[in-house]
């Protein structure tokens, strides 16, 4: 199955509460953190609400 490599580039300074907790939740805590999480819709979801805060690569 692919996996998804997140790598947060942005601040959550001035963000909203939710998005601060779907970072941690994707195990993010700061600026260049990466995390490498199986491609399954849950994810997709929360990559979503923090789209603008993360990168997000495909990898095998």
């Amino acid at each position: 199955m692919a996996q998804l490599k997140v790598q947060q580039h942005r601040s959550t300074i001035g963000c909203k509460a939710n998005q601060r907790e779907t970072l941690r939740s994707l195990g993010l805590k700061r600026i260049g953190d990466v995390v490498v999480k199986e491609d399954r819709p849950e994810i997709r979801g929360m990559v979503q609400t923090v789209r603008h805060l993360v990168t997000v690569e495909e990898v095998d």
